[in-house]
């Protein structure tokens, strides 16, 4: 599916007139498809969900509160470079992610940072070496090992009142885009694994934008005298990656719920991954 497609569907849908406002709602993503595999079949340095890290030398791998982090994936951009279509991400290098080992850490409080870990390198990767699971991470902890299938998708908003500049749509149109986005792109597709690099995230709760924006800088309450100037720099943040639960890899965060590491746009633009934020949302 592509913009046109996504056009097509609006209209489809009853949502002609306000066909103006696709492109503040469309936004391409990198869909992350898994496959259990044995992991001594994946080379050294492949793309993968689960199983354990190809680290560089001299990186340990990560803890939090003493107890080493979950290992969640490991992205090579290399993989990932032919999908992205506005060029956002490095050409070249690798992604790692971790996550807090007990599932305790839900990005809603600022001492929540350094329960979750992101880490990227573009060189040295020739020396990259299987890590060994640590003795002291909990087997149910520890996730079976996926090749990843990559593919160009487009995503749409759940709250396009938050993407859309004087927004202007009927409740009647409103009640339309969510029945749209009940199928979208299609009913199958809908029901499925929704792992992805980019793109709009698949909320199950409230907007993260906002949440990371201010958790960041320290405010935890609504009637914080910073929120209202903070609260500009909430678009500011956007997806990085989404994890979603997964059989496959014998994930599943919370009620069949997904984690999301977000990124400030300027952050991506910097290859500053060590300045993520990450939140568990389920259902």
């Amino acid at each position: 599916m592509d913009k046109a497609d996504v056009q097509e569907a609006f209209v489809k849908a009853g949502l002609a007139r306000v066909v103006k406002d696709i492109d503040f709602l469309v936004r391409p993503s990198i869909r992350l498809s898994t496959t259990p595999v044995e992991e001594a079949m994946l080379k050294i340095g492949a793309s993968k969900i689960g199983g354990v890290p190809d680290l560089p030398p001299g990186v340990s791998w990560p803890q939090w509160k003493g107890v080493q982090q979950s290992f969640i994936a490991q992205i090579s951009l290399e993989d990932a470079q032919p999908y992205d279509v506005n060029k956002v991400l490095p050409p070249a290098g690798m992604l790692w992610f971790f996550y807090d080992a007990k599932q305790e850490t839900y990005g809603e409080n600022p001492a929540d940072r350094g329960g979750w870990f992101v880490l990227f390198k573009n060189d040295n990767l020739k020396g990259l070496q299987r890590a060994s699971a640590p003795a002291t991470l909990p087997a149910e902890s520890r996730f079976k090992a996926c090749s990843l299938h990559f593919a160009h998708e487009v995503t749409l908003p759940q709250q396009p009142e938050l993407e859309i500049p004087h927004f202007d749509w009927t409740d009647e149109e409103q009640d339309h885009y969510e029945q749209l986005l009940s199928t979208f792109p299609d009913p199958a597709d809908h029901a499925a694994i929704h792992h992805r690099l980019l793109g709009n995230s698949d909320t199950l709760q409230d907007d993260m934008r906002l949440q990371c924006q201010l958790t960041t800088h320290g405010v935890v309450d609504m009637d914080d005298p910073r929120v209202d100037e903070l609260s500009k720099g909430a678009m500011d943040w956007q997806l990085l990656l989404q994890v979603d639960s997964d059989e496959h890899a014998g994930m599943r965060w919370a009620n069949a719920g997904m984690l999301y590491y977000w990124i400030r746009q300027e952050d991506l633009r910097a290859h500053q991954f060590d300045h993520t934020w990450l939140v568990l949302q389920s259902e």
